[in-house]
């Protein structure tokens, strides 16, 4: 208890500390990166992207971005890969919109529209022995909701595999990355900027993303270099640590994985022999209250992982205009106030060794046995789908 007690008071000792010496004294972020140089070629692209009720964030903005990058990055090096699936807004209508103008525009691309609903997919009897469904506490078989959005990911990867057969694995048939897009407001220049990212050494590469204001937004699919998941919603969102530093300098931050509104991969794990794809945890893990992201057991998964993860501080996307509003370059975020709150939560991780692990989940995982190799991505919850989107149970 004394110890304890020792240990607190040595933490306000410090942010006191801290915030006396330092409140006007804090380094201001680098400045944005310069515009993509022109030295650099991304190669081809495989544009992949899965949409569920977008109509709003397709008519008054993702459209015409991704429209506009296909076309700075040459129609002749980009392939476009897009599902839609049970939306009960005009999302159908806004996509055979943008399938018509890509079209004219000659763009190779596979855009398949749905009709299949969230309803109709819980209400089926699944066949003997189909992953993705556990009886929860509710008393019976329901449908998990990671396993659902996992395989909605791999349909817009499909042609990569079957570009390769139909074309003998040459150039036409193969890509250097593979660019998946959030229905999130973004520039043809964050896009580029992605891309170069250390100038396209990486395994994968990460934007910023955020909501309605700027607080950071994807916690689920976050780990940093240690394997841990956000210390705070806030800048510089990650606990002291290389990750932390790398932020606070504006510079690529070494993760373990990311997704975060729009994420670019070295496509070569993706195509064949490789074949990666997205996956859940095991049934009979998640049956003991344990869920994990797809989007972070990809990186966990990806044999390519060790030539590094890095999420770019310097591309912000954003869900909603307000947020985009918030966030973008020129606003004067992040500020003073986010700057002393980004202060106080590195001394408060490295005094208190935050964030902790969830031993809830360590002991579960444990009692199941099995092999796991994305254990960091594991947190104590339970989704399953339901008609209107999914639940925690």
């Amino acid at each position: 208890m004394i110890r304890r007690r020792s240990r607190l008071t040595l933490l306000l000792l410090l942010t006191c500390a801290f915030l006396f010496f330092n409140l006007s004294t804090l380094p201001r972020p680098l400045p944005p990166p310069p515009p993509l140089p022109p030295s650099f070629d991304p190669g081809r692209i495989f544009i992949a992207s899965n949409h569920w009720n977008s109509e709003s964030i397709l008519r008054s903005h993702w459209s015409d971005a991704v429209t506009r990058l296909i076309v700075r990055l040459g129609v002749e090096n980009v392939y476009f890969s897009l599902y839609e699936s049970g939306s009960w807004d005009d999302t159908k209508g806004a996509l055979r919109e943008l399938d018509e103008r890509l079209g004219k525009l000659g763009v190779e691309r596979r855009v398949i529209l749905e009709g299949t609903t969230h309803a109709d997919e819980i209400s089926r009897t699944p066949r003997v022995g189909e992953e993705g469904w556990i009886v929860t506490p509710r008393g019976g078989k329901e449908l998990r909701r990671i396993p659902y959005l996992a395989r909605a990911r791999n349909r817009v990867l499909e042609p990569l595999l079957e570009l390769q057969q139909d074309r003998g694995g040459g150039k036409n048939g193969s890509f250097d990355r593979l660019l998946f897009l959030n229905d999130v407001i973004f520039t043809v220049e964050d896009a580029l900027n992605l891309l170069s990212t250390r100038n396209g050494e990486y395994s994968a590469a990460c934007s910023l993303d955020f909501l309605d204001s700027t607080k950071f937004y994807d916690t689920f699919a976050l780990r940093d270099i240690n394997g841990r998941s956000a210390a705070s919603l806030s800048y510089p969102f990650f606990a002291s640590g290389p990750s932390r530093a790398a932020l606070l300098a504006s510079a690529p931050v070494p993760v373990r994985s990311c997704w975060n509104g729009m994420v670019v991969f070295d496509a070569a794990p993706f195509l064949p022999p490789s074949n990666l794809r997205f996956r859940g945890v095991s049934d009979s893990l998640a049956e003991r209250h344990v869920e994990g992201s797809e989007c972070c057991l990809i990186h966990y998964d990806n044999p390519l992982s060790d030539k590094g993860v890095w999420l770019n501080p310097n591309v912000r996307v954003a869900y909603k205009a307000k947020g985009w509003e918030l966030i973008r370059h020129g606003v004067g975020w992040p500020g003073k106030r986010e700057r002393i709150w980004g202060g106080v939560v590195g001394i408060v991780t490295a005094v208190l060794g935050l964030p902790w692990g969830d031993g809830k989940v360590v002991g579960r995982v444990r009692e199941w046995g099995g092999s796991e190799p994305g254990v960091d991505c594991l947190i104590d919850e339970m989704h399953v789908l339901v008609s209107n989107g999914w639940k925690h149970l």
